[in-house]
């Protein structure tokens, strides 16, 4: 039987020995293969090493021979070059001895590699370190005491940068997992840091793995949606530290950007906290003696429409003050004549610039006396602005409330807010609208539009269509036309879309995003700017309006024209007493239409965009699909038919926002049923058909006849 061969044995491996070898006697291999840039880094190096004042890696190097190939007491290091370098340097400050010893390799005298293969070896073989190990180092290092500023000064970066980091290590370790094997960027997990909590933090995870959105800004959006961002205009106007006082907590701020200062978590305690400061300053204005005070953190666009401005008389400055204003008057002069236009100020000048103008602006705005007998028949409006300041509107008159002439010997009691002691009681009222109903989980019809948000939505049309018709004199001169031309023949114009007397068309129903609306801003950009050219006595105005261009007269015209349009829904009054009469609100809305047409009007291209406050969070689920199904098809309404209304609210915004589509009344009837002769019997519009709702979506509305529940199409 034959043997089996043996295997022939391995070479054993041995290492090159380790020495301690004196500086002096080690000099540079010509064999070293980096040539370029070989200063690069040193720096940073060198830094580590005194800081260190050790070295992590020693010198490889090999013995240099004689013409005999003995050994000549000598050395060079083809691999370490960098090394040398800095202790060369180290020698040349006196921070180390020329003939100190370095922890050195010596390379075997009969080493089958040459120098040459040492040294790119060495800078070839080398594995850049993982991110995710440096947050984790950099954590490690401050849990065992170092300090983020002298872990910063260690490694020659920031403090933010190591701040950056060590929240980047508390993200949760499924995640880091996922980050380890490509499975997201660095920028995806930097938006993870956005909520501390690890399960939010994978349930956000999940799901978006499978979305084709994947973006860092939509992980965040995610992560914070049931938050407040600390630049709202409520955290502004409470404080950051009044509401953590209160026990509210809040997220900590995002390191990767300067916008947010963190998210306020307890949203109701918030709302709860404003509520509570707006209705502590409608205390104090109700105190001056107003008749009524208006509170509302978002006041209406137009919400002095119809009302009378009564005028105060400003405080006068005290000496004292005077001379105040004087003195930061001069200080601002001096500062400016030592910095060039050209220039910007210096941080702390710019800061002082800062609070002069604020003191100086504060000596302009003068408390406002009233007139006593005036304030009793006024009122006030208290608000938030934009930057989460006060905003105090005083000195309104209601129609209602102006005086009237009383017949002598009268002795009728005049309506009032008065208690027992026969003193006026100021009326405060807090707006806001109220919270709609969840519709029941298992409903399937889709409900008529409520009358409320059928108005809201009309009244964004009503405002774009007037600024349309304000930017086309020629569009403008033709529908004055037609009015005109039509009273002169005795042509019915019940329900005219052009109302020329000019009546200002106020559109009362209206949701909070009006005001803030591309539209709605044109309009007002453009008054704003003929009223500062206007003069104000009646006999100069003509003169000046005679002296007009023909293109300015055009221009002004069209402005005053287009605040006559009226494309806002009314519920029609059956018997055609007061109010609209059905005929009249079908007329209204197919001139509408053919305005809108005309000036190729665009709702979406205006800047129109359904959203959760204008529209999705206040109808019901059905309609919410049907809008995505129009838009998008019907897998992506199946999407989101699981959701909670108010999920789905949310995310139908997100799927809408650039698809175009519009809500029913937004969108001008075909051009075939907009003439004289149409069909004023014909059925109502879909959005509308089926049982009313109040204005709050949620009930029927018990006194309404079908026929009557007619809106904007």
């Amino acid at each position: 039987m034959a043997r089996a061969k043996k295997k022939p044995a391995l070479e054993m491996i041995q290492f090159s020995r380790a020495r301690d070898i004196p500086f002096n006697r080690i000099r540079l291999s010509n064999d070293n293969v980096r040539e370029t840039d070989i200063e690069a880094g040193l720096d940073d190096l060198a830094h580590d090493v005194e800081r260190r004042e050790d070295l992590i890696q020693g010198l490889n190097v090999r013995a240099i021979l004689d013409a005999e190939g003995n050994e000549t007491g000598d050395f060079e290091t083809p691999a370490g070059g960098r090394r040398y370098r800095v202790i060369a340097r180290l020698v040349e400050k006196g921070r180390f001895p020329d003939d100190g010893l370095v922890p050195c390799i010596v390379k075997k005298t009969d080493a089958k590699t040459s120098a040459v293969d040492d040294s790119l070896a060495e800078n070839t073989f080398r594995l850049a370190l993982h991110p995710l190990d440096q947050f984790k180092a950099f954590n490690r290092m401050v849990e065992g005491g170092m300090s983020t500023d002298e872990v910063a000064s260690a490694y020659l970066t920031t403090q933010r940068y190591v701040e950056q980091r060590l929240v980047l290590a508390k993200v949760s370790p499924k995640l880091h997992e996922v980050y380890a094997e490509n499975g997201m960027t660095l920028r995806m997990l930097e938006a993870f840091t956005a909520h501390p909590d690890h399960a939010r933090q994978e349930q956000v995870w999940e799901a978006v793995r499978q979305s084709h959105n994947r973006e860092p800004w939509r992980i965040r959006e995610l992560l914070t949606q049931t938050t407040v961002p600390s630049s709202d205009k409520r955290a502004l106007f409470i404080g950051l530290d009044a509401y953590i006082a209160a026990g509210g907590p809040v997220l900590p701020r995002y390191l990767f950007d300067d916008d947010e200062d963190g998210w306020l978590e307890d949203v109701s305690l918030l709302d709860r906290l404003v509520a509570e400061k707006l209705k502590a300053a409608a205390d104090e204005v109700a105190a001056e003696g107003w008749k009524w005070v208006e509170v509302d953190l978002e006041l209406p666009y137009g919400y002095d429409y119809g009302l009378r401005g009564i005028t105060g008389t400003a405080a006068e400055l005290t000496a004292k003050e005077r001379r105040e204003r004087e003195k930061l008057r001069k200080e601002r002069e001096r500062l400016e004549a030592q910095y060039p236009a050209s220039e910007e100020f210096p941080e702390d000048i710019d800061q002082r610039m800062g609070e002069i103008e604020k003191h100086i602006e504060a000596f302009e705005r003068r408390p406002v006396i009233y007139d006593p007998a005036e304030i009793g028949i006024a009122g006030a409006f208290v608000s938030v602005d934009e930057d989460g300041e006060l905003m105090v509107d005083r000195g309104w008159v209601r129609p209602e409330d102006e005086p009237v002439k009383t017949v002598e010997g009268d002795t009728s009691e005049t309506d009032g807010d008065e208690g027992g002691d026969g003193v006026q009681r100021t009326v405060i009222t807090i707006g806001g609208q109220p919270a709609e109903p969840e519709p029941d989980e298992d409903e399937v019809t889709i409900k008529p539009l409520p009358e409320r948000l059928v108005a809201e939505l009309t009244a964004h049309r009503t405002v774009a269509l007037r600024d349309a018709v304000g930017a086309n004199p020629h569009i403008a001169m033709t529908a004055l036309l037609h009015k005109l031309v039509r009273d002169t023949f005795n042509r019915n114009a019940t329900g005219a879309a052009l109302q020329v007397l000019v009546r200002k068309v106020y559109c009362s129903d209206q949701g909070i995003d009006l005001k803030n609306s591309p539209y709605a801003k044109s309009v007002d950009e453009r008054h704003e700017g003929w009223a500062v050219d206007l003069p104000a006595d009646d006999d100069a105005l003509w003169d000046w309006l005679d002296a007009l261009d023909d293109a300015s007269r055009m221009a002004l015209l069209a402005h005053c024209v287009s605040f006559g349009i009226n494309a806002l829904y009314e519920r029609p009054n059956p018997h055609s007493a007061m109010g609209i009469s059905e005929y009249g609100l079908r007329r209204r809305m197919a001139e509408a239409d053919r305005l809108q047409r005309t000036t190729g009007l665009d709702m979406v291209e205006a800047g129109f965009r359904p959203t959760v406050a204008n529209y999705l969070g206040r109808v019901t689920k059905p309609r919410i699909l049907e809008a995505v199904n129009e838009a998008l098809g019907e897998e992506k309404a199946r999407l989101i038919d699981h959701l909670k209304k108010d999920d789905m609210a949310r995310e139908a915004e997100r799927l809408l926002a650039d698809t175009g589509w519009l809500p029913e009344p937004l969108r001008p009837e075909p051009i075939e049923a907009d003439n004289a002769t149409a069909d004023l019997e014909a059925d109502l519009p879909a959005f509308l058909a089926g049982d009313g709702e109040d204005d709050e979506g949620g009930e029927e509305v018990a006194d309404a006849p079908e026929a009557a529940m007619i809106a904007a199409e």
